[in-house]
């Protein structure tokens, strides 16, 4: 495994590697590696002749400073994870590498309606931050085929949008969430848990597994009151549980049968935020 620093460096050596016909996947993380990240790591050599990660922990898309500092860092881990998986090259930029220019004046994305709900209206600026360094990382790799996890469905929503409003060509594959043995979504941020909330972790999924599993036609709303309750119950302090289209993520509060759905959640046990989503297929 080759690992680069430089941002020159890097678009150098993969312009060279394209222009012998070897196609790029590319895989961005923040690092913390765990077997989710695993799985996008085997899709895109599975897909590729060359394959790309980068670790970068960016700083434009936390809204709350002190999520900046705590986010995990276990980077000798994560390289060793890397090089057992086949990684060809790992991206481990500097701040000055993303950012030439620095962290004010950075460009805006016309996100639309996907900005204002759910992950947008919680943390005002996270999707701008998400596409700025999104749109520098695309920029660099120059990568025909990008994987990310559905565990951040509305970011791989937000990333698709800004593939249409810059004309970059890269195909994004959405891959499924990996979880534990007990159900709780796999993510970084179950490194911050305690034992004790790590056991109540689970219960965001169970909520979402039991609106899967009892979800009809006509009135949704009452299944999401009742996910927010359950969770409120174990411990978590609620910031949404939602239902909408799979497709589009339009909230919806009535259902004919006949829309894909996703559910979502997002909640807090103490000072750790944690996400998760279901996708809910039609009435057959």
């Amino acid at each position: 495994m080759i690992l680069l620093k430089r941002a020159n460096a890097l678009r150098e050596y993969l312009s060279g590697k394209q222009a012998n016909g070897n196609t790029i996947g590319f895989v961005p993380t923040m690092g913390a590696l765990h077997q989710g990240h695993i799985s996008l790591i085997q899709a895109a050599r599975k897909g590729n002749s060359i394959t790309v990660c980068s670790i970068f922990v960016n700083p434009t898309q936390f809204n709350d400073p002190s999520d900046f500092q705590r986010y995990p860092v276990t980077l000798e881990k994560d390289i060793q994870l890397l090089e057992k998986e086949g990684v060809d090259i790992l991206f481990l930029p500097y701040v000055d590498e993303i950012y030439p220019d620095g962290l004010k004046n950075l460009p805006s994305y016309d996100l639309g309606y996907l900005e204002t709900i759910l992950e947008g209206k919680y943390r005002p600026g996270h999707f701008q931050g998400v596409c700025q360094v999104m749109h520098r990382l695309l920029t660099l790799v120059t990568c025909d085929d990008l994987y990310m996890g559905q565990k951040d469905y509305q970011q791989c929503m937000v990333v698709s949008k800004l593939l249409q409003l810059t004309g970059i060509k890269t195909r994004l594959h959405t891959c499924p969430t990996l979880r534990e043995p007990d159900g709780l979504a796999m993510s970084s941020r179950n490194m911050r848990l305690s034992p004790e909330t790590r056991h109540q972790a689970v219960c965001i999924s169970t909520a979402l597994q039991t609106i899967k599993n009892h979800i009809k036609p006509g009135d949704t709303a009452h299944h999401c009151r009742e996910a927010e309750q359950f969770l409120q119950e174990n411990g978590f302090k609620v910031d949404y549980v939602a239902i909408a289209d799979a497709a589009e993520l339009r909230l919806i509060s009535q259902w004919d049968g006949n829309l894909p759905l996703v559910a979502l959640a997002a909640a807090y046990l103490n000072d750790v935020r944690l996400i998760d989503n279901m996708l809910i297929p039609t009435v057959q």
